[in-house]
């Protein structure tokens, strides 16, 4: 039993280590991308496929006090996503039991890209759609999670979603401001909360519309597999946390749980 035990545990960590190994890829490969268009301007334009790098004409912008292409403008987050500011229900309608709504306070409920369910409200205040995106706006500020489901958030999250539809480009966008966020707190401006106004007014440089959607496009298609492969994860490791006590605590056999095991990975192939 011992030994079963082991290998259908690694057997189980092994699919999910190498679904987050193929995820950090494509996220990797999606903020590269960002990196190059958005932030070093060597996005491709029209027979040039590195605009800066080819000459493009750059502009200083006194708002952002550095060069941008002379057809971008600035635009603040509240320009380009509907932001939503948690608030936290009355503590007397939380519950375990799964009455009401789901809620989540903070960051501390967030796992790879979704958030683990583990409390609910019958008196739900601030809601996030399913597809959001859940900021974190108390320390660590900028932790990111994807709302897999509607939920309600607390005063420690914040929701975003695009207002064009390009939630592809505001998630690497939010990406990038947390790296501002990380940074200066490594040289000691520390960020213990975001307010209200601060997220609205943040800064960006913003191309016009048809970059955007090409840029989106591309990172849409990685987005979905790696939403594919997250909720893969989802189900294996609420499928480990079930089956392994129950094998060792005899409520099941091991037959029992070879079906069970291969039902499950039916339904992920």
């Amino acid at each position: 039993m011992l030994t079963y035990l082991c290998n259908k545990a690694y057997l189980i960590e092994k699919i999910i280590a190498n679904n987050n190994r193929i995820n950090l890829e494509l996220e990797n490969k999606a903020r590269l991308l960002f990196d190059y268009w958005f932030i070093q301007f060597d996005f491709p334009d029209g027979e040039n496929e590195q605009y800066k790098s080819s000459g493009g004409e750059m502009v200083h912008n006194q708002i952002l006090n550095r060069k941008i292409p002379e057809n971008w403008s600035v635009k603040e987050l509240s320009d380009i996503a509907n932001i939503t500011m948690g608030q936290s229900p009355e503590g007397s309608s939380y519950n375990n039991e799964g009455n009401g709504a789901i809620f989540f306070q903070g960051s501390t409920d967030f796992g790879w890209l979704f958030p683990s369910v583990r409390q609910f409200t019958t008196a739900p205040s601030r809601m996030a759609k399913k597809g959001d995106i859940l900021l974190s706006v108390r320390a660590p500020v900028g932790d990111m999670n994807i709302a897999n489901t509607d939920c309600c958030i607390g005063r420690g999250l914040a929701a975003l979603n695009s207002k064009d539809g390009f939630d592809g480009f505001l998630f690497y966008v939010m990406k990038y401001f947390k790296q501002v966020f990380d940074r200066r707190n490594s040289e000691g401006t520390t960020f213990g909360s975001i307010t209200k106004n601060d997220l609205y007014s943040l800064k960006l440089a913003c191309p016009p519309k048809e970059l955007i959607e090409k840029y989106d496009n591309i990172v849409s298609k990685y987005n979905e597999m790696i939403f594919i492969r997250s909720m893969e994860n989802q189900k294996l490791e609420e499928l480990r946390d079930w089956l392994l006590p129950m094998l060792m605590n005899g409520q099941i056999s091991i037959r029992d749980a070879e079906e069970h095991m291969a039902k499950n990975f039916e339904q992920n192939e």
